[in-house]
């Protein structure tokens, strides 16, 4: 089995509910559902900072891997209002506009912080834009 390689955001929810922010097995990378929250709590409002946010601590999560963003080959954008997809997009559009990952957008009726409008997730193989 190959190596396995846990990621810690340092949430306490990690160990109560027994989830990584991300997990490197081999060559592939999982980087878990991310919300657009802050360290000490705060949530920007606007749907295009939120998604900023989240795509923040993806990065920082594939770097402790050592992988990047043109790794990526899946995302999954989770919003509660598809008014709020161009926003989103416009974002998802900066960083994977060269990448171009298979992506899955989805209207959910609600994410776990009622202030959150977006949640992200990805999947990533390393060096797979070498």
């Amino acid at each position: 089995m190959p190596d396995r390689q846990l990621v810690s955001s340092g949430s306490p929810w990690e160990l109560v509910v027994g989830y990584s922010r991300a997990v490197r097995t081999g060559d592939r990378v999982f980087v878990a559902g991310t919300a657009p929250q802050w360290p000490d709590g705060h949530v920007d409002p606007d749907p295009e900072g939120q998604a900023r946010r989240c795509f923040e601590i993806i990065g920082a999560a594939l770097r402790e891997v050592g992988a990047r963003f043109a790794d990526v080959t899946r995302t999954r954008v989770f919003l509660v209002d598809a008014a709020d997809f161009d926003a989103v997009g416009r974002v998802h559009g900066e960083i994977f506009s060269q990448v171009r990952p298979a992506n899955t957008t989805l209207i959910v009726a609600a994410l776990l912080n009622p202030e959150w409008k977006v949640e992200i997730e990805v999947d990533a193989v390393l060096g797979v834009n070498a």
